[in-house]
């Protein structure tokens, strides 16, 4: 069940084979409403309300398990994921750390689709990646910092858009970014496949509490080697034993994390990235996934 534009959650649950529920609405307050009404008249069986609009749109009815995919910020989040948990089964986030800030709640990792395990195939590369919004929260401005202390010839090779970042975050990142010069590359939207085959390592330099870390978790399925910073969920995701963890918004230990990982040998890459891979396989693949949500039903009584 999703609103009907913009139309690319229905799309995809039809390609997938899942029945999809067209909620007809002219805006978020609309939505609101006819969600409710549907839930009221029209539901059977558990609800899983993916995110905070949802679960505030279906508050107070039974047989709902709430998921919040990113901690409430500010005050009016904050009142309104209050409320939408009111009679939930139970409210699920991402990852332990997340929980600990989500009182009440449990850790309920996400997983990815499998991709395709990169094989080198000669020299590695020097070049250093990154994935995702492209603003200051994700630690991009650091990240070019950290590049001028990087041999020179190593490109900064970027995937992703500055979409819902505001002007002033733009512009910080912007300047950070030009003083690089032709040693930034951007690729806009890319699959994760296409960026990780491009780079030698891909890095994740978040400076916010981060609920999970999606893409860090597409590079272990891919066995790219990568770093993270330490914020929110992301050594959580990567696991107690991975050795390229940099402090969050530390630029000059960014660049030495970054600069020992590139300088690793073959052997110690393909330890890392083989432990990452069995990692994801047991944690966040989509068996995993599948079997997590299993365990869920089973202990809330409704599988």
């Amino acid at each position: 069940m999703s609103a009907d534009q913009p139309s690319e959650v229905l799309d995809s649950a039809a390609a997938a084979g899942a029945d999809a529920v067209a909620i007809r609405s002219d805006g978020r307050r609309d939505y609101l409403r006819a969600l409710r009404a549907w839930d009221r008249d029209a539901r059977r069986g558990i609800l899983w309300c993916h995110g905070l609009v949802p679960s505030l749109a279906t508050s107070g009815h039974p047989d709902r398990i709430v998921h919040l995919h990113q901690d409430p910020r500010g005050r009016a989040q904050r009142l309104a994921a209050a409320v939408a948990r009111r009679g939930a089964l139970a409210t699920l986030v991402p990852s332990s750390d997340m929980s600990r800030r989500i009182r009440g709640s449990r850790s309920h990792a996400n997983w990815t689709a499998e991709l395709p395990v990169l094989v080198g195939d000669g020299a590695r590369s020097q070049d250093v990646g990154y994935l995702g919004r492209i603003s200051t929260d994700k630690g991009v401005d650091v990240l070019a910092r950290a590049m001028k202390h990087l041999e020179p010839t190593a490109r900064l090779v970027l995937g992703g858009d500055s979409r819902y970042v505001s002007d002033e975050d733009l512009r910080a990142v912007e300047e950070d970014l030009t003083r690089l010069g032709p040693r930034v590359v951007r690729l806009g939207h890319v699959t994760p496949a296409d960026l990780f085959a491009q780079v030698g390592v891909v890095v994740f330099p978040s400076v916010w509490p981060e609920p999970f870390g999606l893409v860090a978790a597409e590079a272990m399925a891919a066995g790219v080697p990568y770093v993270v910073s330490d914020a929110g969920a992301l050594p959580e995701v990567a696991g107690p034993e991975h050795p390229w963890v940099a402090r969050a918004g530390d630029v000059d230990d960014l660049a030495a994390v970054v600069t020992r990982a590139l300088a690793a040998t073959p052997e110690e890459v393909r330890l890392v990235t083989d432990r990452a891979r069995q990692r994801w396989e047991d944690e966040f693949s989509p068996r995993a996934g599948r079997m997590r949500v299993e365990r869920l039903l089973t202990d809330l009584g409704v599988g």
